[in-house]
Formats: structure tokens, sequence, C-alpha cells
């Protein structure tokens, strides 16, 4: 049986979205930023703590922290792609060194899991050089954002970090995230803050420089501004994958949509083979290629890498 590729739908009347008198101004001033950022986390709040508008929020959050990872990448001055450190995570054999790339991209998925309140965990992976200023730097940034609001307590964060270590940018990009979500009561973190900053930016904030704040607060809001309309994409494409579902006849079906629904990028031959991630229902290496290509026929997935073997998955885009 041949199925038609699954249109996306185009109707997004129902998913919250910043109306264009807010998108057309420009970031000038701090206080234009201000203004700007208030309506666009108003906007990715809705989004990402709402589940009737059903975003998979899992995957945002996994999608965000490649992005991130390749920023970082480009701060730290390595310049690697998106691709190779996507690569370097997932087909790297287990127990053996990912490589820089890979540890890159590790450090922001260890990123987005992390839930506690507290700083233990994170103190943990920032590592011990930094593990006892993390209260400090974090308490500093969230009275920043109380008082000045939430873009402030990043770049608050971010110079204290840099002031300490002008070469720690993964790790003050983080508390910036952290930063964020706390003033936003969210339960995950999502990795914003260095998708668009440069490390002369960074340098000019470290240094004082003038306009050095409102231009690392115009970046992080323009990275809001993408992340929210991620977030609205990833709806509309996370309900055409659900769509197509009772179409999928192979054994665990079921799980391995839902494993779509968090994975940025799903290799068939160590995620769905020979168990679904996650559960200890087997299917076999056969199978999954199967089923990740007729998720690709459907219309609801694509394959990642162009590669005949070593494939890699993801929900449609």
């Amino acid at each position: 049986m041949i199925y038609q590729p699954t249109a996306v739908s185009n109707d997004l009347d129902k998913l919250p979205q910043l109306p264009g008198w807010v998108t057309s101004r420009r970031a000038e001033t701090l206080e234009t930023v201000a203004f700007r950022s208030g309506a666009a986390l108003m906007v990715l709040d809705q989004l990402v703590s709402d589940p009737r508008y059903g975003v998979p929020v899992k995957l945002l959050a996994n999608r965000l922290a490649l992005s991130a990872a390749t920023a970082t990448s480009k701060l730290e001055g390595r310049l690697a792609r998106e691709a190779d450190i996507r690569d370097a995570w997932h087909l790297t054999p287990p127990g053996e060194a990912r490589g820089p790339d890979g540890d890159l991209l590790a450090f922001w998925r260890a990123a987005v899991r992390w839930r506690s309140g507290g700083v233990g965990d994170i103190a943990d992976l920032i590592g011990a050089e930094f593990a006892g200023d993390v209260s400090v730097w974090l308490n500093a940034g969230q009275e920043r954002a109380r008082t000045h609001g939430p873009l402030a307590g990043c770049g608050a964060v971010l110079r204290a970090v840099l002031d300490v270590d002008d070469r720690a940018e993964r790790v003050a990009c983080l508390l910036s995230d952290i930063v964020l979500a706390r003033a936003l009561n969210w339960k995950v973190v999502l990795p914003v803050t260095a998708q668009r900053l440069t490390k002369g930016m960074l340098r000019d904030l470290a240094a004082n420089g003038q306009g050095a704040e409102l231009a690392i607060q115009a970046r992080v809001l323009e990275s809001i501004e993408d992340a929210m309309r991620q977030a609205r994409d990833l709806a509309r494409r996370a309900e055409a994958l659900r769509t197509v579902a009772p179409k999928l006849r192979a054994k665990g079906s079921v799980a391995a949509v839902e494993l779509f629904l968090t994975e940025d990028a799903v290799a068939p031959a160590s995620m769905l083979s020979p168990r679904i991630r996650g559960t200890s229902i087997p299917m076999t290496d056969r199978a999954a290629r199967r089923f990740c290509d007729r998720l690709v026929e459907l219309g609801v997935a694509r394959e990642l890498t162009g590669r005949p073997s070593f494939r890699l998955y993801g929900i449609g885009s």
C-alpha cells in the first residue's frame, strides 16, 4: 500500500504568536528590548508550558541543544558544523571517546535534562573550577532579572562568569539560560543564549564596552523569537506525526513515534534496535529501517545525513 505524504497544516490560529506591531519594531534601546522580550517570553512561555498547544518540549529542547553546541563551538574557536557535532554524538560507539564536538553536545543535552531547583547537578556539569561560584553567579543574575527583567539577568550572569574566565563561554551561556528558566518558572532549560552571540560581543560585555549590554540583550531576544517560531513549527509537525501514527503497523510503533517526538535525531540501528530506547519493546534492525523509511514516505520525517549507511532521521522540517 502506498501512502500519500501527509500535509502539514498551515492553520496556526490556535497557537500563540507575536503580533506584527511587536516584531516590526527594532531593538534600539534597552527599554525597547525589555518591551519586546516581555511579549516574546509571554508567547514562548505559553507554548512550552501549556500542553494544549501540543509543542513537543523535549524535542524543542534537544534541537536547541544542538544549535547551542554549534554556536558555542564558534565562540570557542572550533567552528564545527552542526552535522559534524550531531554525528560525533550519535555515531560514536558506546564506551569510546566522542571528541570535543560530541562532548560539547553532551554538555548541552545534559543541561536540558536538568530539573532540580538546586545547583548541585549544574556544578557537577560545569566542573570543579567553577562549582564554588555557581550559587553567587545565579543569585546575582536572578536578582538582576527580578529588578530589571529576564534579559538583564542573563547579561549580568554572562558578565559575572566572563569576569572570572573569558574562555568559559559555554558555562556563561548555560547559567544565563538557567536564570531565564527560573525567571519564567520553566521546568526545562531552553538553550537560547548562545545561539546568536559572537566572541566580540562577549569580549565587549566583559570589558563593560559601550552598548555591549544592549547588543547582548538584542541578540538573546532574537534567539527567543527563533525558539518561539521553532516551537510553533514543531507543534504542527508533531500533530502531523501523531495523525499518521494509526497507519503504522510495526510492533512498537507507538513507542517509536514518541521517540521521534523527543529526539532531534534517531539512529535506527542503536535507538530503535534491538530495543526501542527507553522501553523493553524489541525491534529488528530491518524493521527499524523500514519504520523510518515509512515515516519519510508519509512526509512526517526526513533523513538527516544523505548517507547510504549510518543514517539519522528526524521529524520533518
